[in-house]
């Protein structure tokens, strides 16, 4: 049994899109955006707010970061990562939902979030390089990929938001 004064283990939740082209070869939507480990490459991706779903969170990243309207057609996974950050010794375990689907086109009139400095197209293969390259923010950015690459879907019934998560229930 745990110490109750023992902090509670609270993994951060993200969400990610999935974006493939429909042409071949077949490339994927990523960012690259600023960290404090230097220029990375990430899946339209971000942390979860507080009373919103994955899916209504998913959307709401993509446009943010790419400023395309995402539109999810499945579930691509549920993802469990840990992270260290290697100058300051953070440790974060994260737990993602990646959604696949489609976006539409960029809002001109839309800036992209703070920290991106672009969207791009890439292939698998080029993703993959960048990897190798340490390049990518997260190990999970390829791992989806090549999900998405391997034909894995999940039902966007998988995930299921209570009413309560929008309107919590007041204790009396």
């Amino acid at each position: 049994m745990p110490d109750m004064n023992t902090p509670r283990w609270t993994p951060s939740v993200t969400v990610a899109a999935i974006v493939q082209s429909e042409q071949l070869p077949r490339r994927y939507l990523l960012v690259e955006e600023h960290t404090p480990e230097g220029l990375k490459l990430n899946n339209p991706a971000g942390h979860l707010e507080p009373g919103e779903g994955p899916e209504q969170g998913v959307v709401r990243e993509a446009l943010e970061e790419t400023a395309c309207v995402f539109s999810p057609s499945a579930l691509l996974g549920v993802y469990l990562s840990r992270f260290q950050r290697p100058a300051s010794g953070e440790d974060v375990t994260y737990l993602r939902f990646a959604y696949l689907g489609r976006c539409g086109a960029p809002d001109p009139t839309r800036a992209l979030d703070s920290g991106i400095v672009r969207t791009l197209w890439l292939t698998l293969d080029e993703v993959r390089e960048a990897a190798a390259a340490g390049r990518l923010r997260s190990p999970l950015v390829l791992r989806c990929l090549e999900d998405a690459e391997a034909g894995r879907r999940h039902g966007l019934d998988a995930v299921t938001v209570d009413a309560s998560l929008l309107a919590p229930e007041i204790k009396r």
